[in-house]
């Protein structure tokens, strides 16, 4: 079985550059808002072994961020720039996180929502 290995900044950003050549330009314009360099922020639970995990966007005081162990991206809390509130285990695509956000922003969703749950509750 192999070992579980953190995903590089590399294969990160080829999988946000694939991502954003399929945007819309509704959601390419939001995502240009949102986006910033990946940066890796701690997370108490999950994130230690990995050296934590990479946010690639900000928005309000919510960050979209790839969860390695996982293969998904996520929208979770924060309350301290540099750390994730909480874990959640989603597996979504990039470009699902984005539309889920811009549904928000737009009236659409009443609440970012779309969250399978955190760890605990998939046990």
């Amino acid at each position: 079985m192999e070992q579980w290995k953190p995903i590089s900044l590399d294969d990160l950003y080829d999988g946000i550059q694939k991502t954003e050549k399929d945007l819309d330009e509704e959601l390419k314009n939001f995502w240009d808002l949102i986006k910033i360099d990946p940066i890796k922020w701690e997370e108490k639970e999950y994130g230690v072994m990995g050296g934590g995990f990479w946010v690639v966007a900000i928005f309000g005081h919510q960050v979209i961020w790839y969860n390695d162990i996982e293969e998904g991206f996520n929208i979770s809390d924060y309350k301290t720039f540099g750390k994730i509130e909480d874990y959640w285990c989603d597996q979504d695509e990039l470009v699902h996180v984005i539309y889920r956000l811009v549904e928000f922003v737009k009236g659409e969703r009443g609440a970012i929502g779309g969250r399978r749950g955190s760890a605990e509750s998939m046990l």
